[in-house]
């Protein structure tokens, strides 16, 4: 009889182990994080132990993820608050910065809006290459990573140089992109690739609709 055959008739005769508990306290196993022997009742008792702390670890985690939506989700709250109390485009604006540089702690925010049904004058009216435009356009979901764009990195001003990730989130009427919202960061790991865009998407949603409501 080898090994596997033990495990098999185990398996075959689940009622044995209960049919002589003695065992587990007879038979001796190497402690799991050191030389000394430890009956199976022990071994098993330091497994459910491990186990546990896994559980606690896991828990602790979805704990603190939990935590922090709840803080975002605040966060977006204010801002669609601030949004809507909006009475004018310039009142707008300051809300949108206001809130993604205070709140969110986004050092660099920068708005380009350019569909021609919109019209107004300031620099977030200004020239936009047709590059831009179609990089704006392509975009399904917001973008993170690197600031691979140099004109929209331009966007910054006195701060461009020194942005090392972006969030370039896509302002939609409908099917059609028209304008992009950018933040902008000095950290490198601010905005990565693959992070997750949930709420860079809503707020995205929240801004193009307050922007359509004021001057649409």
């Amino acid at each position: 009889m080898n090994a596997d055959d033990v495990v098999r008739y185990l398996k075959d005769h689940p009622d044995f182990l209960a049919e002589h508990g003695e065992l587990f306290t007879e038979l001796t196993v190497p402690h799991p994080h050191g030389g000394q022997a430890i009956s199976l009742a022990e071994r098993q008792l330091h497994a459910l132990r491990d186990k546990i702390r896994q559980l606690e670890g896991k828990l602790a985690e979805l704990i603190r993820f939990g935590e922090e939506n709840d803080e975002i989700g605040e966060k977006v709250h204010r801002l669609c608050v601030a949004l809507l109390e909006a009475s004018d485009y310039e009142s707008l604006r300051h809300a949108l910065f206001h809130n993604l540089q205070e709140d969110f702690a986004v050092p660099r925010v920068a708005l380009r809006i350019w569909n021609s049904v919109i019209t107004h004058e300031g620099e977030d009216f200004s020239e936009v290459s047709e590059a831009a435009r179609f990089f704006a356009g392509d975009l399904r979901h917001p973008y993170c990573g690197a600031p691979g764009n140099i004109e929209i990195v331009g966007w910054f001003g006195e701060g461009a140089p020194h942005v090392r990730s972006v969030a370039l989130v896509p302002l939609h009427r409908g099917a059609q992109v028209f304008g992009l919202l950018a933040l902008g960061s000095e950290e490198a790991e601010r905005f990565y690739a693959g992070m997750g865009t949930l709420y860079l998407g809503r707020i995205g949603d929240l801004v193009s609709t307050a922007l359509l409501r004021q001057l649409g």
